[in-house]
């Protein structure tokens, strides 16, 4: 007697094992999306504490003192104040973006002190809602573009 079910089996398990990896492939694509809208966020949180570090910075600023870093490593410790420890930011944070602590850095029109900070990331934005704070970041073409601090 010959057998006309010869190969289904095999088959079906192949084309089971192509549906398996689509849906492992969509799911890794949502998870990468999820992450990039997660790193979005920190971004934001840590823009925020530095455009604060920059303000306390310029708070104290007075009586003839620079009211702008001119190094990043100043909002670690304030050099101003030499016998005193002040710390305007606890620690250089990683990029979300781009997973290193490289800071692109918006310096004053006279080059000697610092304004703002941005992301090096070139990579297109995914957030097109922002509340007041951040409403300037709305259409702007690329993470880079995102100012953090007083843009001159």
């Amino acid at each position: 007697m010959k057998s006309t079910n010869r190969g289904y089996a095999f088959l079906m398990l192949l084309l089971a094992l192509a549906v398996i990896s689509l849906v492992a492939a969509s799911q890794l694509q949502l998870g990468l999306f999820g992450q990039r809208r997660l790193a979005e966020l920190q971004l934001l949180e840590i823009g925020s504490r530095m455009d604060a570090a920059l303000a306390s910075y310029a708070r104290l600023g007075q009586g003839g003192r620079p009211s702008m870093p001119s190094r990043m490593e100043d909002l670690l410790r304030d050099p101003r104040f030499p016998k005193l420890v002040i710390r305007h930011l606890r620690q250089i944070e990683v990029d979300p973006m781009t997973g290193n602590k490289a800071w692109g850095v918006v310096r004053s029109e006279d080059g000697k002190g610092i304004v703002g900070f941005h992301s090096l990331s070139e990579q297109k934005p995914l957030m097109t809602f922002f509340g007041s704070d951040y409403a300037q970041f709305k259409d702007l073409p690329r993470y880079a573009d995102w100012i953090f601090g007083q843009a001159p």
